[in-house]
């Protein structure tokens, strides 16, 4: 069997993974708003949710319906709006909040988001991402073949849930230090409003992108 064809579709995948890691997006925002608000450990759990979101993209393309959905602009339609709700609805969330005091205290900071509820939103947020949607559409009909092994391309999904993670843990690490906390909550009910806003346009823009 040779390896190098394999290996030729990794890096073309692991290079546009890394790529659309950098690029911000919800999922940057949704991480921004769990430490700055929440702390580390929530941040966390919603970036592991994050990276989990992506099973679900990687599922439906192994199996062969990311090529219906691809096909359809129906089901395509209602992920895409589905995927704006969700953020628009985060964000409406964000405007209503009246912010909060930082606590050092890590019982008091994260008292008000659970670990399955920043699993959960982090989840979602990745989940109905129509540009994750479109990220693994692409990478899965046009990148890799519909010859590779489905154990190659299992590898290769593992690798971008892995990849995911690591990148949005690092930032929630990043993010939720005590001086970086303390710099953003010093704007207090204005971050949580420019953060909402953010979503809001972000799900906007996903509802009526084309």
């Amino acid at each position: 069997m040779d390896f190098s064809i394999y290996i030729h579709e990794f890096l073309i995948l692991a290079g546009a993974m890394i790529l659309a890691l950098l690029s911000p997006g919800p999922d940057f925002a949704m991480i921004l708003k769990q430490s700055v608000t929440y702390g580390k450990r929530s941040s966390i759990f919603a970036s592991i949710g994050i990276g989990l979101g992506i099973s679900v993209h990687i599922i439906y393309s192994i199996l062969g319906i990311g090529l219906i959905i691809s096909k359809s602009i129906i089901l395509f339609n209602i992920i895409k709006y589905l995927g704006a709700a969700y953020l628009i609805y985060i964000g409406y969330q964000s405007l209503k909040s009246k912010g909060i005091k930082l606590d050092n205290s890590a019982s008091k900071a994260n008292k008000n988001m659970s670990d399955f509820k920043s699993f959960w939103f982090g989840f979602l947020c990745n989940a109905l991402n129509p540009k994750a949607t479109l990220f693994f559409l692409s990478m899965f009909t046009v990148v890799i073949s519909i010859d590779t092994p489905l154990y190659i391309q299992a590898f290769y999904g593992l690798f971008c849930i892995l990849a995911t993670m690591i990148w949005f843990t690092s930032l929630s690490l990043i993010l939720s230090q005590n001086r970086v906390r303390e710099f953003l909550n010093s704007f207090g009910k204005w971050f949580d409003r420019v953060i909402g806003s953010v979503l809001i346009l972000l799900g906007l823009k996903v509802a009526f992108s084309k």
